[in-house]
C-alpha cells in the first residue's frame, strides 16, 4: 500500500462545508444554513475590517477603533463618550482608553460637558478635523473597491437584507453593546 499524501488542512470555506456535514450527520443538528449565514457574516466582516485597517488606518498610524471614535465625531459633532461608544459600536471603556491617545495625538479634545460636573464631551481638533477627512477619503476609495465587485442592485439587496437581519433581533432578544 503506497503512502498516501497528508489530507491538507481545510481553508475557512471548506471548513464551513465540513461544518455543515458534521453538524448535520454526526450530531444531529437540523441542516440549514443559520450556521452558514453567520459564519459567513462574521467572516466577511473579520476580512473587510482587517483590510481596512491593513490598507488605510495603520499605514497613516491609526487603528480600526481609532478611525471609528473620530469618525462618529466627525459627523456626528460633539458627543459624550457613551454615545460616541454606541455609535461606534464599542464599550465606554474602550472610548476611554482611545480618548486619551488621540488627544495625546492632537486629534481629540475632551472638556466638561453640560449636563453636569461629571459629563464630559469630545470633539475633533481642527488637526482632527483635517485628518479625519483626509483618512475618510482613502478609505472611501476602498469601500468602492469592495462594493464594486456586486452590481448596484446587488449592493441594494444586501443592504436591505442585512438591514432585515438587524431589524429582527428584537424578535429573539438579542444582547446588544448598551
Amino acid at each position: 500500500m503506497a503512502d498516501e499524501p497528508p489530507t491538507p488542512a481545510p481553508d475557512f470555506w471548506s471548513f464551513v462545508e465540513l461544518a455543515d456535514r458534521r453538524l448535520a450527520d454526526e450530531f444531529g443538528y437540523p441542516t440549514g444554513h443559520a450556521t452558514r449565514l453567520l459564519l459567513t457574516l462574521n467572516r466577511a466582516s473579520m476580512i473587510v475590517t482587517y483590510d481596512l485597517e491593513s490598507t488605510v488606518h495603520r499605514p497613516r498610524g491609526h487603528s480600526w477603533a481609532g478611525f471609528r471614535l473620530l469618525f462618529v465625531t466627525w459627523l456626528a459633532g460633539p458627543l459624550e463618550p457613551g454615545r460616541a461608544a454606541a455609535l461606534a459600536g464599542m464599550s465606554r471603556a474602550a472610548v476611554s482608553n482611545l480618548t486619551r491617545t488621540l488627544v495625546s495625538d492632537g486629534l481629540l479634545t475632551r472638556s466638561r460637558g453640560g449636563r453636569d460636573g461629571r459629563s464630559a464631551q469630545l470633539a475633533l481638533t481642527p488637526s482632527g478635523q483635517e485628518r479625519i477627512a483626509e483618512v475618510f477619503a482613502a478609505q472611501n476609495a476602498r469601500e468602492h473597491e469592495w462594493a464594486g465587485v456586486l452590481t448596484e442592485t446587488e449592493q441594494r439587496m444586501l443592504i436591505m437584507l442585512l438591514d432585515k437581519l438587524i431589524a429582527g433581533r428584537e424578535s429573539f432578544g438579542a444582547r446588544e453593546r448598551p
